[in-house]
């Protein structure tokens, strides 16, 4: 879903969202964290913790500043006419678990036959609308199906929460709430535009709105009325919907006629530390380093720089992905998402289901678990870049030292079993 702030967004889903150590930091656009704590204060003072102001306070605040955004009264009391802090919604801000699914078992679920089979319905179905945004945005029609299956199972789930109720929640009790207050005063415009009723505008319980999941600033930028009806209709119309979705690839630098990426097999003496989506080369170079296409082919003749992905390690698939690829990331900021989205949009196309298989015995580290494996790390001299549970490509760079050091093949891809060799060596 498509989140400017957030992309990956958000992701709400994902998403599925890997860390390949290019998520930067919120501490200091929220300010959650990251700041300087203030020194102790002096015997006999006291500190004053500001007392946080009824709902009903916030929202004379809010009303004032949507008023001078140009949001009218009318408006905003329409939208806010039955608005409450929703328990629920700051429940599930309060309660993200860290449980991270395998990318393989994402997969399963995202490019199941069933909804590869749905794609090719809804594409019969909705051929001259898909038609008509390729045309138009450059990006082929089975792309947009791809995310449209994503978001929202072809628009039969697009989320039943109020999202100006989710976004005020979340303003005003949720984890970041500047954040949430500016996607608030965009949700407020929307309305104020005239494209949706307030008792309409449905979304995530983040305020990811319509059949491919837009945050309302994201909305204001990219919404397209493909239809020419005088309204940005994601909720309900497909060609707005299809149109908004490749306007939003295309603000983000899609290019016409170059695909996504294709499933590659590796060399035997292939140099792993390249094997990182931040390391691009010509097609050409790879070809010289001995990767080829899974079934055996050549790499394609593609213009722009390319990188080689191993979302499982070497007991898994590997990728040659592409600009478009990193397209994709601008949607949803998670690999496993990006490779659905261009693995759902093959197989809607005709393509065949991935060659190689992927190591189904493996389970991904939890938090606590890729702590305790940087610690091991840093305490036998493999630098992994800090111990906070994020392996990206310090972490990875180490855990490839110390796979050599051992004889094993250098992924750099945490394994249960190299968490236990770890401790070994840590403990002989």
């Amino acid at each position: 879903m498509p989140r400017t702030s957030l992309i990956i967004i958000l992701s709400l889903c994902l998403a599925a969202c890997q860390s390949s150590g290019g998520a930067k930091s919120t501490a200091a656009q929220d300010g959650s964290a990251g700041t300087v704590a203030s020194a102790e204060p002096a015997a006999g003072t006291t500190t004053d913790v500001p007392e946080k102001p009824s709902f009903a306070e916030w929202l004379e605040d809010l009303r004032e500043e949507a008023l001078a955004a140009g949001v009218s009264g009318d408006t905003f009391d329409r939208a806010f006419a039955a608005v409450r802090v929703n328990p629920e919604i700051v429940a599930k801000d309060r309660d993200q678990s860290e449980f991270t699914k395998p990318v393989w078992s994402y997969l399963d679920s995202a490019v199941s036959p069933e909804r590869v089979a749905n794609g090719r319905f809804k594409q019969t179905e909705y051929r001259p609308e898909l038609n008509a945004a390729a045309k138009r945005f450059g990006v082929p029609a089975e792309i947009i199906l791809a995310i449209w299956g994503l978001e929202s199972a072809y628009g039969t789930n697009t989320g039943g929460y109020n999202v100006i109720e989710a976004l005020a929640t979340l303003a005003y009790d949720g984890r970041r709430p500047g954040m949430f207050r500016e996607q608030l005063i965009d949700a407020l415009l929307i309305l104020e535009a005239g494209d949706i009723d307030p008792i309409a505008m449905r979304g995530s319980w983040a305020g990811a709105m319509g059949q491919t999941q837009f945050m309302p600033s994201a909305f204001r930028k990219y919404a397209v009325d493909g239809d020419k009806d005088g309204r940005r209709d994601i909720w309900g119309d497909p060609a707005d919907v299809f149109d908004s979705t490749a306007n939003y690839l295309t603000g983000f630098g899609w290019t016409p006629g170059s695909p996504w990426g294709t499933e590659v097999k590796l060399p035997r003496d292939f140099p792993w530390e390249q094997a990182e989506i931040d390391i691009k080369k010509p097609v050409t170079e790879w070809r010289k380093l001995g990767v080829r296409l899974a079934n055996g082919g050549e790499l394609p003749a593609v213009s722009s720089l390319a990188s080689i992905i191993t979302p499982a390690g070497h007991r898994g698939p590997a990728f040659i992905v592409f600009k478009n690829f990193h397209t994709i990331l601008r949607y949803n900021y998670s690999s496993a998402y990006a490779l659905a989205v261009g693995h759902l949009a093959d197989r809607i196309a005709g393509g065949p289901p991935l060659i190689a298989t992927w190591p189904r015995d493996d389970q991904p580290l939890t938090k606590d678990e890729r702590v305790a494996l940087q610690e091991l790390l840093s305490d036998l001299g493999y630098d992994p870049g800090g111990v906070d549970g994020v392996v990206g490509p310090k972490t990875r760079t180490a855990l490839r030292q110390f796979q050599r050091s051992i004889g094993e093949v250098p992924d750099g891809y945490p394994t249960s079993q190299l968490l236990q060799q770890l401790k070994e060596n840590a403990t002989s």
